[in-house]
């Protein structure tokens, strides 16, 4: 059940978090309507009222607002709002009705009253869907399950993003009243063996392996591509909530991840740090890379020495070196461009065209998408 206090003032956590479902939500639907049969949905399983009470709007009317003012999304989006409180989910149909010109959407926004469970991930498991942007923020663990995401994106054009409170995940893994919860999102083996191992690791080590085992269970077997971005509580030094991106396709996974990096609160290097960190603490993580998966923890030098192991005696384009490269690192395509360039510049690599025929921007030889690369033997 919400605890309905969290709806008095939006924190700036919140405003991040929809920050970066809202301009995901922009150039998905960009790029999947023209791909679709001209019907796709948006789903929010866990909505809240759409308002706080100082006035801030939430997620369901932003999104719907944004279908109101577009010609294309007007006549398009399919939208699925739930929330199991049912004094929340009246306040949400209250609020939904008070949007201008509402009636001009093609479909009416559904706003249901029920739990998230079982019965709910069967039913999208058992359908064929529409291309399906799913958004899921419970209040703690409940209803959050594999089983749930995994129908949400099997189909074409589906993406899933959800929010969960680390704390309350890190605290159910050995409570023995949640084991059910627990093995629904990780996996019953996969939960069973963090059991044991988590006894034994530190706090910062506990935290890196709750969010690796978390990638993988999400995963499905490396079918599925995850991202994650992470929020430092506002009063405390710790972290505090996930944003993870679940997609079966790269061109969303790198789209996501731009987003990500241009909400995070630090770079180092041009390297983000996939975090949003309240003012207050930056200074005391100014110089700490802050995303905790192995694979998110290097620092842009490190990518050269990579694609020269990686790539040697090969001849590739920058954007297929990019392509073939990226997934499972936390650099964008402008960090591997500046990471050839400091190559070409060392004499690791062959660009064609050279460094001196290609123009400067910003002071630099660009490093465009077709430039051959030859990586010496």
């Amino acid at each position: 059940m919400a605890d309905v206090n969290f709806f008095v003032e939006q924190r700036e956590q919140s405003r991040i978090k929809t920050a970066i479902l809202t301009k995901y939500f922009d150039v998905w639907t960009k790029i999947i309507l023209p791909r679709s049969n001209g019907k796709i949905a948006y789903v929010d399983l866990f909505s809240g009222p759409g308002k706080f009470s100082d006035g801030s709007v939430s997620t369901p009317l932003l999104i719907l607002e944004k279908c109101i003012n577009d010609d294309k999304l007007r006549n398009s989006v399919v939208t699925v709002f739930n929330d199991s409180h049912p004094d929340i989910s009246q306040q949400l149909k209250d609020n939904i009705l008070d949007l201008p010109h509402l009636g001009t959407l093609k479909f009416k926004p559904q706003v249901l009253n029920t739990e998230v469970g079982d019965e709910i991930a069967g039913i999208f498991s058992a359908k064929k869907l529409i291309p399906i942007l799913a958004f899921i923020d419970p209040w703690g663990y409940k209803g959050l399950t594999t089983k749930l995401i995994n129908a949400l994106i099997k189909d074409f054009g589906s993406d899933c993003i959800f929010f969960f409170n680390y704390n309350r995940i890190s605290m159910g893994i050995n409570n023995p009243l949640v084991v059910q919860h627990m093995n629904a999102l990780f996996g019953e083996e996969r939960a069973n063996e963090m059991r044991v191992k988590l006894k034994d690791l530190s706090s910062e080590e506990k935290e890196a392996y709750i969010v690796n085992e978390l990638a993988e269970a999400l995963s499905d077997e490396h079918s599925n591509l995850v991202l994650p971005f992470r929020f430092l509580d506002e009063k405390k030094n710790k972290t505090s909530h996930y944003l993870i991106f679940v997609s079966k396709h790269t061109l969303g996974y790198t789209i996501m991840k731009d987003i990500m990096v241009n909400e995070s609160t630090m770079k180092d290097d041009g390297v983000a740090s996939f975090s949003y960190i309240p003012v207050k603490h930056i200074e005391k993580y100014q110089n700490v890379q802050l995303s905790l998966l192995a694979q998110y923890e290097r620092p842009l030098d490190s990518l050269g020495k990579e694609l020269i192991s990686i790539f040697k005696g090969q001849t590739l384009t920058v954007k297929q070196i990019f392509d073939l490269h990226q997934v499972g690192t936390p650099f964008t395509s402008a960090n591997f461009k500046e990471a050839l360039r400091r190559l070409e510049d060392e004499g690791y690599i062959i660009a064609d065209p050279p460094a001196i025929k290609r123009p400067k921007r910003n002071g630099l030889k660009t490093m465009g998408d077709k430039v051959k690369i030859t990586f010496l033997k």
